[in-house]
């Protein structure tokens, strides 16, 4: 598959297939554990590609053997100095922020897991619009196991999964199958290792054909619309579409 060009950094990795760029999370000695380098690197390349009238589609995965193995906990680790702290607020923001930039681009992502996805990789994952798993999927909400409260990780999870189902992944921490997260209706395609970052590409590709600005207000329009009453939604819906319309008759 041959990219038209390719630029990295030491933890993140952007290549561009036309007009669908592709985010790799690229600390595999770690699992792409999220550490502040990395969420720094990849809040900064997500707005990055959001201003850039090339990008029209993003794919977001994780290089060697997994997608993204949670939180870095040795950041975690030592005395709770004055600048731990606040490094610790950081990577708290960071997690926050790039869970809700992926759900408010202009353009869709679409996540390309294999492996390990846990904790705040399992975040990011379901935090994209659609989500392509291997069938050695191993997912997960752990952190309890490690002593830590799931804070940043839980509201993503109770958006889009019974509140049963919700707590039995966070209290239990046990790691989930790729046919269990497709029947909980957190991923859209399961097909084999070999074959996830194609399906995700091939997905983009395919939003790459819509007309640019009716995506991202149907993007926007959909995340909306599950925070509104059915009545409300509809009204939403009417306005959008006026809009739709002027600019139409605008060019």
């Amino acid at each position: 598959m041959a990219e038209d060009n390719m630029t990295s950094s030491e933890v993140l990795r952007t290549d561009n297939h036309g007009a669908v760029r592709v985010l790799t999370m690229n600390r595999p000695d770690k699992l792409n554990a999220l550490n502040t380098a990395l969420l720094v690197a990849l809040r900064d390349a997500l707005a990055s590609a959001d201003q850039d009238d090339a990008v029209r589609a993003l794919v977001l995965t994780g290089e060697g053997r997994g997608f993204s193995a949670g939180a870095d906990l040795s950041e975690f680790r030592g005395e709770a100095t004055p600048d731990q702290l606040k490094r610790n607020a950081l990577r708290s923001s960071l997690m926050s922020g790039i869970q809700v930039m992926l759900r408010s681009l202009s353009k869709p992502v679409v996540a390309a897991v294999h492996g390990a996805a846990i904790g705040g990789g399992a975040a990011f994952a379901i935090c994209c619009d659609m989500v392509v798993v291997g069938t050695n999927l191993k997912f997960g909400y752990p952190e309890l196991k490690h002593h830590l409260t799931p804070t940043g990780v839980l509201t993503s999870l109770l958006k889009q999964v019974g509140p049963k189902a919700a707590f039995e992944m966070v209290s239990l921490g046990a790691n989930f199958s790729a046919d269990d997260v497709l029947r909980l209706g957190l991923a859209n395609r399961v097909v084999a290792p070999e074959a996830v970052l194609p399906t995700a590409i091939e997905i983009a590709k395919a939003w790459t054909e819509n007309d640019a600005a009716q995506l991202a207000a149907t993007k926007n329009m959909f995340y909306r619309m599950t925070e509104l009453s059915f009545e409300e939604g509809l009204a939403l819906g009417k306005d959008v579409s006026a809009a739709m319309r002027a600019r139409a008759a605008a060019k």
